[in-house]
């Protein structure tokens, strides 16, 4: 898998331009786009078999309601605004919407993502869509493991939060391409035993300009940005 061979330091808006937009909507990847990001960087959950777009497990703190988001009707689900007038969107509508403009990086939440979401992609793919298009995350090992089962030409990372003493081993036994920590956990040396062993670097969530020039500084492949514009402009 390349990445933009002309640009070594990788911007992945998060969750669109979220720190512009309300996260994980048409409105705020849209923003991403046009604020020239290659990367957009969503979360993906079941509900009532489809695919939708939405980072947390209850709609208290996106859409003031009570409730589990997989338990929700899906017609329910739809009508809710989750910010700005904007409605949580399909993972099609996603797609649609950064086709030929942006790559994806999938993070898989919540049971059954990890097949539901790898015979997604396998159809994509033998429609012509390039395996590459797409980069799978997941906190939950297992997803991905069920994810890699399934579609196992499409490239995955290892996403942590800490930093494990068997994060080379979790990462080989994946075959990841890629290592995400988060901001806290990165070290100059952790960045150079992962990069020597095979795998980029990317860092979650980095949206001050300090911490950008920072990380920038130790050499890591990019960044996780809300602001994905501080990244881009400085590449």
């Amino acid at each position: 898998m390349r990445l933009e061979s002309d640009d070594p330091f990788i911007c992945l808006a998060h969750r669109g331009a979220s720190g512009y937009e309300p996260e994980n909507t048409l409105r705020s990847f849209s923003k991403a786009l046009e604020l020239g990001a290659r990367w957009v960087e969503f979360d993906l959950r079941i509900v009532e078999d489809e695919l939708v777009v939405f980072h947390d497990r209850t709609l208290s703190r996106r859409a003031g309601v009570i409730g589990v988001v997989e338990k929700q009707k899906l017609s329910a689900l739809r009508t809710l605004d989750v910010g700005k007038g904007e409605r949580i969107p399909f993972f099609s509508e996603v797609l649609s919407l950064i086709k030929g403009h942006a790559r994806a990086q999938v993070e898989l939440k919540g049971p059954g993502t990890g097949e539901k979401t790898a015979h997604y992609l396998n159809n994509l793919i033998s429609m012509g869509w390039a395996p590459d298009t797409f980069l799978v995350s997941s906190f939950d090992h297992e997803e991905i493991l069920e994810f890699i089962k399934h579609a196992p030409t499409i490239p995955v990372a290892l996403l942590l939060y800490g930093y494990p003493l068997h994060t080379i081993p979790m990462a080989q036994a994946i075959q990841a391409y890629s290592v995400h920590l988060h901001l806290d956990t990165v070290t100059p040396k952790r960045v150079a035993t992962l990069q020597e062993a095979g795998f980029k670097v990317f860092v979650y969530t980095v949206n001050e300009p300090s911490d950008i020039a920072a990380m920038r500084g130790i050499g890591v492949d990019g960044v996780f940005s809300d602001f994905p514009d501080r990244v881009i402009s400085r590449s």
